[in-house]
């Protein structure tokens, strides 16, 4: 039976419904579920295996217990905007008023599903970099928007600050920046920030950030384009608890944006789930308020558990790229004699008993030949379980 509606060109986008009409699940479904079945270690999927700070946690609890278990306002409880106002000063020396700039979401994923909902006509163009997060194609497609890239060459996956001029035009809307990027880890520079800014002025688009990695950098700081000149008041900034907290269940995200932008966004945000995680809003403001000595190991941590990873992956006879931020290590299975990265994931747990993405699962059909033998790896798991990925791993250079 052919069910008509949004649901098709939304999959079609995100590159979920074949020319035969078969709706697949996203390769996160697929990949994790292989594991399960396996018995693989599921380096596929960016979800920690650790529980967040006891701190919030226990909020969490506490607030359970007293009873804040009702509905919270549309916009998010103001205790959690007033620790997001406060979070965007003491970082990034931003000036946000917790009234009226703060939106409290289901996540980054509801952030920005309904900034795109709420802010494209059909026929608007929007501007991603390649590979890109599949949500992005799939609030595209939804939005009947039309989707442009910038490509993000291996093995350094940085723009070509020409690629990005040629890409916003007049006919953008918005310009959606990953950064920290996933699935690559790379983390735009100053320069190109400032060639993005510097477009959007030029054709009057707005721009979104995707920064749920913005404490999860190694050896750079963050620079959330709003920060730049001239970018404050065509800025959507987006962040969420999940990646930070270690609390990727609980789905509270949010944006930060001037109040002309809120109110049109929760506009749209209101029917979507209206309001979200009430015992869980008081708990991320007190995540959000932690030391700084928190946020610092949190990256530091991060940092060696990347290197054991990659240490692993390599002696396992990859190439791969060290990331600058984020979860993931692309690497590169050509040199162990494999060219076609989804074909060497679906056969990883048997080779070696460990799950990975391909990379191709971030790009369109037409651009996957420059990305076809690289594979995503997680590495945001404890150490045990990265020690013991990379002593089943290593069985691959003996093959």
């Amino acid at each position: 039976m052919t069910i008509p509606g949004a649901w098709a060109r939304t999959a079609r986008s995100a590159m979920l419904l074949g020319d035969d009409g078969e709706l697949r699940p996203t390769v996160f479904a697929e990949m994790t579920a292989l594991a399960a079945t396996t018995g693989a270690i599921n380096l596929g999927q960016g979800f920690p295996d650790e529980d967040g700070p006891r701190e919030v946690l226990d909020a969490a609890r506490e607030a359970i217990a007293a009873g804040v278990n009702q509905y919270p306002p549309g916009l998010g409880t103001l205790e959690l905007r007033t620790a997001i106002a406060e979070h965007q000063s003491r970082f990034y020396a931003l000036d946000v008023d917790p009234e009226t700039e703060v939106l409290v979401t289901a996540g980054a994923t509801e952030a920005i599903m309904a900034t795109v909902l709420a802010l494209v006509e059909a026929g608007d163009e929007i501007v991603t970099f390649e590979p890109f997060y599949d949500e992005y194609a799939a609030a595209i497609g939804l939005s009947g928007a039309v989707h442009r890239t910038v490509p993000l060459p291996a093995p350094h996956f940085q723009p070509d600050h020409d690629d990005i001029r040629a890409a916003i035009t007049d006919r953008t809307r918005l310009i959606i920046v990953n950064n920290p990027h996933n699935p690559t880890g790379t983390v735009l520079d100053r320069a190109a920030l400032e060639v993005i800014v510097e477009a959007a002025h030029a054709h009057d688009a707005l721009i979104v950030t995707d920064e749920v990695y913005e404490h999860l950098l190694f050896d750079l700081p963050h620079i959330p384009i709003a920060t730049l000149p001239g970018a404050r008041e065509r800025t959507i900034t987006i962040s969420s608890a999940g990646k930070t907290f270690s609390t990727t269940g609980w789905k509270v995200g949010w944006l930060t944006a001037p109040r002309e932008l809120v109110r049109v966004i929760l506009a749209i945000k209101q029917f979507l789930t209206y309001a979200n995680g009430a015992p869980f809003q008081p708990a991320i403001a007190v995540g959000l308020r932690l030391p700084d000595e928190f946020f610092r190991g949190l990256a530091a941590d991060l940092k060696r558990k990347r290197d054991v990873l990659s240490a692993g992956l390599t002696a396992a006879g990859f190439s791969i790229t060290t990331p600058e931020g984020g979860y993931f290590v692309i690497a590169d299975a050509a040199a162990l004699g494999f060219d076609d990265s989804g074909e060497f994931c679906r056969a990883l747990p048997s080779l070696a008993g460990v799950v990975g993405v391909p990379v191709s699962a971030f790009v369109r059909e037409e651009h996957r030949a420059d990305y076809r033998s690289l594979v995503r790896f997680a590495f945001c798991k404890r150490f045990d379980v990265l020690d013991e990925a990379s002593n089943r791993l290593a069985g691959l250079s003996t093959r």
